[in-house]
C-alpha cells in the first residue's frame, strides 16, 4: 500500500505552487476542524463527524489522486495527534496514515463521468479508508474481520453519506473555486 502511495505522488503530473499548497492547508484544515465537531463518538475510536472527509475529497478531485494522498497522510498525522492510539508501527500505518491517505482516492473521480464520478469517488474513498481500519481492528485489535467491518461501518457509513449530501449542496461552487486559475 505504501508503494502504491508512493508511486501515486511520484507519478503526480502536476507541480505544486503556491495557490495548491494554500488550497490543500485550508482543506487539511477545514477537516481536521470538522473532525472536532463530533455528532457521535464510537467506545474505541471513531465517529460520525459533519463531514469531516469531504474537503480532503474535494481538493484531491481538484488536483487529482497523488496531491490528495499527500493531504491524506497529512491529515492522518492531526488525527493521530487529536488523540490516537498508537501500538506499534503497522498499526500506526493502518489506522492513521493509510486509512485517511485513502481519501486522496477521490482524485479518482477524474476519470469517471462527470455526473456521478464524484459521488462514486468519495464511495470509494470511504470504503477504502473502512477496508484499512477494519484490517487494522482485525490485526491489532483482537477483533474478528467481520465484527471489525460491521463497528467501522457504524460510523463510516453515516459519515459518508453526510459527505454525499453536502457534495451535491456545495461540490460545485467549491470546486470552481479550487479550479480557478
Amino acid at each position: 500500500a505504501l508503494c502504491v502511495i508512493f508511486a501515486a505522488l511520484v507519478k503526480t503530473r502536476r507541480k505544486w505552487n503556491a495557490r495548491m499548497l494554500a488550497s490543500g492547508a485550508l482543506c487539511v484544515a477545514l477537516s481536521f476542524v470538522l473532525s472536532c465537531i463530533r455528532l457521535y463518538r464510537m467506545p474505541t475510536g471513531g465517529s460520525v463527524t459533519p463531514g469531516s472527509m469531504l474537503p480532503l475529497m474535494l481538493f484531491s478531485v481538484a488536483y487529482g489522486a497523488g496531491p490528495g494522498l499527500l493531504a491524506g497522510l497529512v491529515y492522518g498525522v492531526l488525527q493521530y495527534l487529536q488523540g490516537g492510539w498508537f501500538l506499534n508501527v503497522w498499526q500506526f500505518l493502518l489506522d492513521y496514515l493509510l486509512a485517511f491517505g485513502a481519501l486522496g482516492l477521490a482524485g479518482l473521480a477524474k476519470k469517471l463521468p462527470k455526473t456521478w464520478g464524484l459521488y462514486a469517488a468519495i464511495i470509494i474513498a470511504a470504503v477504502t479508508r473502512a477496508l484499512s481500519a477494519t484490517l487494522a481492528g482485525y490485526m491489532f485489535w483482537d477483533t474478528a474481520f467481520w465484527p471489525s467491518l460491521v463497528y467501522n461501518g457504524t460510523y463510516l457509513i453515516p459519515d459518508t453519506l453526510i459527505c454525499i449530501v453536502l457534495a451535491l449542496l456545495v461540490a460545485k461552487p467549491v470546486m470552481k473555486i479550487l479550479q480557478a486559475k
